[in-house]
């Protein structure tokens, strides 16, 4: 597949390469699993550069030996030389080669043999001003390479010149990717945008088995619901390299937050558990796995917690808890959840109509969600009102309510009207704001019109999508 987007990456990475011309500079690029590293790294690498992987269920002898193999195909060591230990592999290195170095899933090393970090720091002091030397870093065990580099009782400690957290593809991004597919129709793009994200991996195999004219059904028929789907293992085979043997705990706090459980006293309840019980996990799917992230509303109050990863949100969400019936295929099952895709991509298009916002220069400078509870004057109960896009101006007193709705033919007056309705829980600048509104659907009965209202459908993302392409790639 075409490589689509990555360019401030790259152009990143290039700067840093050309650095290192003048001394030793390191790198280090971190990322769920899936994200496109191994493939942005080889973007710049030459075929004279050095490409490392570690593999953790190798021992340390054999590693050393595979990475003695790919030295002497270099001409860096000669046929009859041999590598006893990692300390004459890191000399070798670091005196005999100039170029890029990669060392790829760095964060295994710790499971073939620990001592290694020591070595490697003391060769990177020892050779801190000589030129020529570009070592890249990647993991995707994004807190064990941030401890690694970060804690200042860990060897590697402040050894690193550049970091860069890689993040999915944007929407448009996507975009791009469908049109390569031959998958032209936006609709089609952002349903598979709801599933799949921004990670490249789940485009190529969409292309590697030929979907690309197959339509979403089909797509969603070939990769996860058909005997001997390609998917079918995916988020099991992502999470097991993770949690290995820990994960029956992690895989039942995904599902309670998948399920809708986004508090912790929700999930513990869900999981019949104290939340004390649950603390130690939900900090490493937060801060060591990145797995899960908090979010707050936009104008601020109680967080939430939600599932960065969407193929993991949707997996949770449908599968998880019927797999049983899921790995026999029970049609009562299955067509269940296709009947609630669509309602769930229509909470997904949420992001695709934050990103189109930001994406307007409206001068917000602040976006997200928003929530807060209030109490029904009519049942005396205590309810939470929702608004899926809130933008604020601080300094101009401006707020944006935005709705998103994955239907057609909306009517917008009635929408206006329910946005209005939740405004007044907004407890921000209240009776000094200047509220403007916006709603997004697929398709609108009626583009009504009016001074602080805009209204953006499915047409409109993608004449002003696919523009900002077309001025990306001049």
């Amino acid at each position: 597949m075409k490589f689509i987007d990555r360019k401030e990456e790259i152009r990143y990475l290039n700067e840093a390469a050309d650095l290192s011309k003048s001394k030793l500079f390191t790198v280090s690029i971190t990322g769920l699993r899936r994200i496109g590293k191994t493939r942005l790294i080889l973007e710049i690498l030459s075929k004279d550069d050095i490409y490392f992987f570690v593999n953790k269920d190798k021992e340390s002898v054999s590693l050393l030996q595979e990475y003695a193999d790919v030295l002497k195909t270099r001409k860096i060591l000669t046929g009859l030389e041999t590598l006893k230990n990692w300390d004459e592999f890191f000399k070798v290195l670091f005196e005999r080669f100039k170029g890029i170095v990669v060392f790829d899933e760095f964060q295994n090393l710790a499971s073939v043999d620990n001592s290694v970090y020591g070595t490697l720091q003391k060769y990177i002091d020892l050779n801190e001003n000589e030129a020529g030397l570009f070592i890249i870093f990647s993991g995707s065990t994004v807190g064990l390479m941030k401890k690694l580099f970060s804690d200042s009782k860990q060897p590697l400690y402040g050894r690193l010149k550049r970091k860069m957290p890689l993040k999915p593809l944007m929407f448009r991004d996507t975009l791009e990717v469908c049109e390569t597919l031959g998958i032209r129709d936006i609709e089609e793009a952002v349903r598979l945008y709801a599933i799949f994200g921004g990670f490249p991996k789940y485009y190529v195999t969409i292309e590697d088995e030929r979907l690309g004219n197959a339509g979403f059904e089909n797509i969603m028929d070939r990769l996860f619901y058909n005997e001997n789907a390609i998917l079918e293992d995916e988020v099991s085979q992502i999470l097991s390299l993770e949690f290995g043997k820990r994960s029956g705990i992690y895989y039942d706090i995904l599902a309670a937050i998948a399920s809708g459980n986004t508090r912790i006293s929700e999930v513990a309840s869900f999981l019949r558990k104290k939340e004390t019980a649950l603390t130690r996990q939900m900090n490493e799917l937060i801060k060591h796995f990145e797995i899960v992230s908090v979010e707050k509303p936009v104008t601020g109050g109680k967080s939430i917690f939600v599932i960065n990863h969407p193929l993991l949100n949707f997996w949770f969400r449908f599968f998880y808890k019927d797999l049983s019936s899921y790995k026999r295929r029970e049609g009562v099952m299955i067509n269940k959840i296709k009947d609630n895709t669509n309602a769930y991509v229509g909470l997904r298009f949420e992001a695709v109509c934050r990103e189109f916002l930001i994406s307007q220069s409206l001068n917000f400078e602040k976006t997200g969600r928003w929530w807060g509870a209030y109490r029904d004057v009519e049942t005396d109960k205590r309810k939470i009102a929702e608004i899926d896009i809130v933008s604020i101006n601080e300094h101009a007193k401006e707020i944006l309510f935005c709705e998103c709705k994955w239907q057609d033919k909306v009517d917008a007056k009635k929408i206006l009207a329910e946005i209005k309705g939740k405004t007044t829980f907004v407890d921000w600048n209240s009776g000094k704001r200047k509220e403007h509104y916006a709603i997004f659907a697929k398709s609108f009965k009626e583009k009504i019109k009016g001074p602080d209202l805009m209204l953006f459908d499915l047409k409109d993302f993608e004449k002003a999508m696919k523009h900002d392409i077309v001025e990306s790639e001049k």
